[in-house]
């Protein structure tokens, strides 16, 4: 996803709804500037990006479902994405559940997300609270296995024994990884490079 998708995709909202971006603002409860095209660039000139919960709150406001909103991400108004795999993180955790690239071998539920021309994406649905305030318990997280992963990055991470984490790359080298949680409660660990089984990267929340 680009960071003119987005905006794109909460410009078509406001316009589908016969509002403007600060109307859609206020609808959402939010400050009337928040979408505003001024605030869509830092002042050092990097990009500024919504944040998932304003996101989340302006559909609510209008009504809007995800499915809705990622047609509008993948540029079809009339469409509603395709249907990508869901599952449980209790689930990810069962053997012989992914693919030695990390994508589930099946899944008996799907969700909708915009067409990216990648096959290889899948949902999952948060357990846990080592990601709060970021990711709650129950949010789902869009998931692409064989994409590249840089420290910072938020990831999913499961390990050759089946625990499943969603965490914030740390350092990584052929000896260890470090997996960082947001929730301060929850120490950052450093596992055996050897003991992970894969790393995805999270392309997305819907909360």
């Amino acid at each position: 996803m680009q960071h003119s998708e987005i905006w794109r995709a909460l410009d078509a909202l406001a316009s589908r709804k016969g509002l403007s971006p600060s109307a859609l603002a206020r609808a959402a409860g939010l400050d009337p500037t928040t979408f505003n095209k001024s605030k869509r660039q830092a002042p050092d000139g990097k990009p500024r990006w919504p944040s998932t919960e304003s996101v989340a709150r302006a559909l609510d406001a209008v009504e809007t479902s995800w499915d809705e909103f990622a047609a509008l991400l993948a540029g079809r108004p009339n469409g509603a994405g395709r249907a990508i795999p869901i599952v449980g993180m209790a689930r990810a955790g069962a053997d012989g559940f992914f693919d030695e690239q990390g994508f589930p071998a099946s899944a008996e539920e799907t969700v909708r997300f915009p067409d990216l021309g990648e096959d290889r994406i899948y949902a999952l649905e948060i357990a846990g609270d080592s990601m709060e305030p970021t990711y709650r318990a129950g949010d789902i997280v869009i998931v692409q296995p064989n994409a590249d992963v840089r420290r910072g990055d938020r990831v999913v991470v499961r390990t050759r024994a089946g625990e499943v984490m969603a965490k914030v790359l740390g350092r990584r080298n052929e000896q260890m990884i470090e997996l960082i949680s947001l929730n301060p409660a929850h120490a950052t660990r450093e596992l055996p490079a050897a003991e992970i089984d894969w790393v995805a990267r999270i392309l997305w929340a819907s909360q």
